[in-house]
């Protein structure tokens, strides 16, 4: 489902929710001069936060990334600690089925600043402007040929013997925790190739 008829989704609920308290308050013993006041309030409120959502399309998404996913771009805002800014990483990302195939849906993902995601997304992005795709994951990608890596392992601990990515200092609002299972480990690797099906045999 594209953005806007999640905005129109959210606006249903909020209209539906109205209604069922202004079901309430027509029982209730005050004024009706008072009711219709409510009820005209109610009607601007779910009008305003159809248009009030409409700001959020664009802003980057406070969410767990995907998966499997490919790196369209990216954007490091550095930590401000004079103006109390921990920094941010901004990730523009399509997700990848089981195949490697973007899905054709890009999104924009917020995750917490660290020194060693940072330095990560800022070599990729350097690949990227050099005509190397870079892909991304939170679990292994399966690449033809190769036997998959455990769930949990980085693909370049395996490879390199390095520690997994990511920072663990930090907190605050962009804490993991806060974001709800966001993660600061997120490992940027090459982009894999797609999986062919099979070919048939005559």
């Amino acid at each position: 489902m594209i953005i806007q008829g999640h905005i129109v989704l959210l606006t249903i609920a909020y209209a539906g929710l109205s209604a069922l308290l202004l079901m309430v308050l027509v029982h209730v013993a005050i004024p009706h001069w008072a009711k219709l006041a409510a009820i005209l309030l109610m009607g601007l409120f779910d009008i305003g936060i159809f248009f009030g959502a409409q700001g959020l399309v664009g802003w980057s998404s406070a969410t767990a990334v995907p998966q499997r996913f490919q790196l369209l771009w990216s954007r490091v805002v550095e930590p401000n600690p004079s103006r109390g800014f921990p920094g941010a990483v901004h990730l523009w990302v399509e997700a990848l089925d089981e195949n490697n195939l973007p899905s054709g849906e890009p999104r924009a993902f917020l995750l917490p600043y660290s020194s060693a995601l940072a330095g990560k997304v800022v070599a990729a992005q350097s690949e990227i402007k050099r005509g190397n795709p870079q892909g991304g994951r939170s679990e292994t990608f399966a690449t033809e040929g190769e036997a998959a890596v455990p769930d949990g392992m980085n693909v370049r601990a395996a490879s390199q013997g390095a520690a997994p990515g990511g920072d663990p200092s930090g907190g605050g609002l962009l804490a993991p925790a806060f974001l709800g299972g966001q993660s600061k480990s997120v490992d940027l690797i090459p982009m894999p190739k797609p999986l062919l099906p099979p070919k048939e045999m005559p």
